[in-house]
């Protein structure tokens, strides 16, 4: 990505990513839900109408609330959409999940899509990692490049606020969704994934959901539940009544201890443990 693209102005970027997917035959999206790839989604319905196929991998790691922002969204962008399956999980080297867990989830996926593109005459895959997201660890990447999946935000230039300021201006519901991730990121790397663990997560954070926080995770660590709020949430979440039902409802899900984050919410905060397990 050069200067030129990177500096560029977002209405710039948006136009250059159309062009891009408009020169292509046709395109299989992989579309999670978040703001990410619906945007990318609709750039590529722009660009390409029916020959852009949103696709959406289901699995016991994706929750039922994102199931159901998927189905939201496609319902009022007008998506030529799909769900397939993926199987992740029965792969040991997932369920292990050493550092490398995202490479496993993504090289299946694009196992699955790139499949799927062949089975119907696609003739390219693309998803949505955007300019900011390359400063993180993201061992999906990799697989994205050895299944030789596009990356058009990437090459666009595209940043997340660029991206949610252009999904407002289109209409889209996601532009201001939550960061959102796998429920098997909620997992520490070396802990087992198992789709007892997932649902527990699960559970945790519909309610969570129900009590209105909208910016969270539930840190699964074997017994106890860490509890990562936003930093705006918090003064409610530590309010002593409010306090009381979250460890009662979290304590329903399986947990036996409950505890609240004091550091609030953090993209990717299981990361730091990478430095122990090497």
């Amino acid at each position: 990505m050069d200067a030129g693209i990177q500096n560029g102005s977002a209405a710039e970027k948006e136009a250059r990513l159309v062009a891009r997917l408009g020169a292509l035959s046709s395109v299989v999206i992989a579309l999670s839900g978040g703001a990410d790839s619906a945007y990318l989604a609709w750039a590529a319905q722009r660009a390409l109408g029916r020959r852009a196929l949103s696709v959406t991998a289901i699995s016991p790691s994706f929750s039922a609330h994102d199931r159901e922002q998927v189905e939201s969204l496609v319902r009022a962008a007008g998506l030529r959409h799909e769900f397939v399956e993926t199987h992740e999980l029965e792969n040991p080297l997932y369920s292990v999940n050493q550092r490398d867990r995202c490479y496993h989830c993504k090289d299946e996926l694009f196992t699955v899509l790139g499949r799927l593109a062949a089975e119907r005459g696609f003739t390219a895959v693309a998803y949505g990692i955007n300019a900011d997201d390359t400063g993180d660890f993201r061992p999906g990447h990799r697989a994205a490049a050895e299944h030789e999946v596009l990356s058009p935000l990437l090459d666009a230039g595209l940043t997340k606020a660029e991206i949610r300021s252009l999904s407002r201006q289109a209409g889209l519901l996601t532009w201001d969704r939550p960061a959102s991730a796998c429920l098997s990121s909620r997992i520490p790397y070396g802990s087992q994934v198992t789709t007892e663990k997932l649902a527990q997560i699960e559970q945790g954070e519909a309610a969570l959901r129900e009590m209105g926080f909208r910016q969270f995770r539930v840190r699964h660590h074997g017994e106890l539940a860490r509890i990562e709020i936003a930093a705006e949430e918090l003064p409610h979440a530590f309010d002593a009544g409010v306090l009381q039902d979250m460890g009662r409802r979290l304590r329903a899900a399986g947990f036996l201890y409950v505890t609240l984050d004091v550091e609030g919410y953090r993209q990717g905060s299981l990361n730091a443990g990478l430095k122990v397990i090497g």
